[in-house]
């Protein structure tokens, strides 16, 4: 009789994106909390050397693994050479990070008084989506609300964009351009330049989720297929 397989509790933090993309519909303010998933990526590589998060703790990834694999909502579909190519995740960090900083000045206009705040969330860098339903006042200056609702507007794009290229790719197929993937890739690689190896993009999906196509669970040291 075939023995159930326990599964490890970072299989579940799925759960955690999802509760979060959840909460940013009834109160703007959660969306501080995505933060973590841009500090803790970055100290992890940093400290370790390894892209050690990615690896074992992306909720997000988990997530497009669980409505792509389980739920049969991806084709299934090699990702194409242009999207590995280094031109375009390194162009793409560019352009993400171009559009972060402009987020960041229009919450200093606000915090500086000649704005004033904006109650809508900007979808894949154009659309403006009307949220003032999930904004109910803040004890805290108004900026901090400004920057809740242009964070959220660039978490919940990304995860717009990872659901596009799950369903036409394989399921993680957001993992190959991640901004934050990528960043952690370059920092591993400046740690590491000895063995650093990208001169013409990556070749394959477990080459951005570090060079492993299985991990193990501390526990019951089962393969577990990352894809």
């Amino acid at each position: 009789m075939a023995v159930a397989k326990k599964k490890n509790w970072r299989e579940y933090m799925w759960i955690v994106s999802a509760t979060y993309l959840t909460l940013g519909l009834f109160n703007i303010m959660f969306a501080w909390l995505g933060l973590l998933c841009f500090f803790i990526p970055l100290i992890m590589s940093i400290v370790q050397g390894k892209k050690g998060y990615c690896n074992k703790y992306c909720g997000r990834g988990q997530l497009f693994t669980v409505l792509g694999k389980k739920l049969k909502l991806s084709r299934n579909k090699d990702v194409p050479k242009w999207m590995k190519s280094r031109l375009f995740r390194y162009g793409f960090l560019a352009f993400f990070l171009t559009m972060f900083c402009l987020m960041i000045r229009n919450t200093y206009l606000v915090f500086a008084g000649t704005q004033s705040l904006r109650e809508a969330v900007t979808l894949l860098w154009a659309f403006q989506l009307p949220w003032h339903f999930a904004y109910h006042g803040t004890a805290f200056s108004p900026w901090t609300a400004q920057f809740a609702f242009g964070f959220y507007g660039v978490m919940l794009t990304s995860s717009v964009l990872g659901m596009i290229t799950m369903v036409i790719y394989k399921p993680r197929s957001w993992c190959v351009y991640c901004p934050m993937g990528t960043m952690t890739q370059l920092i591993c690689m400046a740690k590491h330049p000895q063995t650093a190896k990208d001169p013409d993009g990556i070749k394959s999906l477990e080459d951005i989720l570090g060079h492993e196509k299985v991990r193990f669970t501390e526990k019951t040291s089962t393969k577990v297929n990352i894809r």
